[in-house]
């Protein structure tokens, strides 16, 4: 393993645990050159997956792209790393044991969006409003009505004519800004 920092040839190994729920192993590295000190993982990969993209193109499937863009759809959320870490190697393993040589991008973005639905609706509609190119906001109320009624019942509330007979909730005191 070539070292990240120097480029030395001949790191050495440190420290290796399971990691992940035993799927992979984490090996902490140092390179003899610089000093510096790395971590690997070591995942079993069952079979290449190669992505058939939207334009034609054929790449390779990138694990890290994958948890980047679940990464972004779930930030500032409040999902526990290791949730998040079962969803993309359970989205990986279902992609490697599926046994197509080829999965399209859609494919993948419709396991990810039925991954994060079950995780966190916030996330699973920054997903999807990026993924189904959204352009208007009634792309994100068709989306919101597929998340249960509990959305569309808090949407429901706030009625835009109240009836003029009924008094309203009271309005908190106004407070004047002081000058000095």
């Amino acid at each position: 393993m070539r070292c990240p920092y120097c480029g030395g040839s001949e790191t050495q190994v440190k420290d290796s645990r399971p990691s992940e729920d035993g799927a992979a192993i984490r090996r902490r590295r140092v390179c003899p050159d610089c000093a510096g000190r790395f971590t690997t993982f070591e995942r079993v990969q069952l079979r290449e997956v190669v992505v058939l993209k939207r334009s034609g193109k054929r790449v390779p499937f990138d694990r890290d792209k994958l948890q980047r863009s679940i990464d972004v759809a779930l930030r500032k959320r409040a999902v526990d790393p290791e949730r998040i870490e079962r969803l993309v190697s359970g989205i990986t393993r279902q992609l490697e044991s599926a046994g197509e040589p080829e999965v399209t991008s859609e494919a993948i973005g419709e396991l990810v969006m039925a991954g994060l639905k079950g995780l966190d609706d916030v996330a699973y509609v920054r997903f999807a409003s990026v993924y189904k190119n959204f352009r208007e906001a009634k792309d994100f109320e068709a989306l919101l009505g597929t998340l249960g009624d509990g959305l569309l019942a808090v949407g429901a509330e706030a009625d835009p004519s109240p009836d003029p007979e009924e008094p309203g909730p009271e309005a908190p005191p106004r407070r004047r800004a002081v000058r000095s």
